[in-house]
């Protein structure tokens, strides 16, 4: 990929084909969260239509997988070592526990927006912990 190529992409990447700024994770992120969680709107309104279920009983958390799959990517990029795992496990521990809580919070809602909502925390925090996380463990161990 030529450098006009990678300057008009979006996301933006570095060379070795990693994201190059935190702003560009969460919004490639938080895009793809968000068509996950109309997905499975869509779905819902397909079935309870049909009649097959009542609307809102999926398991919101279904919206983090264009996330996950971008993060999934993003991970591979970097060369193997600590720091990518270290981050990763790090960013994986926090946003689960982050989603968790905020699903905790959120229990008195149907499951596809209270599960929607822990993916949306869960995907900010990963991103914002993952991001910083592996450039500053990178440059640490050289």
């Amino acid at each position: 990929m030529s450098t006009a190529e990678q300057q008009r992409s979006f996301p933006r990447r570095d060379a070795a084909g990693r994201i190059a700024t935190l702003g560009d994770l969460l919004g490639v992120s938080l895009a793809g969260l968000v068509i996950g969680v109309l997905a499975l709107v869509l779905f819902e309104w397909a079935f309870a239509t049909l009649g097959s279920a009542g609307f809102g009983r999926t398991n919101g958390w279904l919206a983090v997988i264009l996330p996950v799959w971008l993060f999934w990517d993003d991970f591979r990029a970097w060369e193997f070592g600590a720091a990518r795992v270290v981050a990763a496990l790090a960013g994986i521990a926090l946003g689960v526990f982050a989603g968790l809580l905020a699903a905790g919070l959120a229990a008195g809602l149907p499951p596809l927006v209270s599960g929607a909502l822990a993916a949306a925390v869960f995907t900010v925090v990963y991103a914002v912990v993952w991001f910083p996380g592996v450039h500053w463990l990178a440059r640490r161990t050289g």
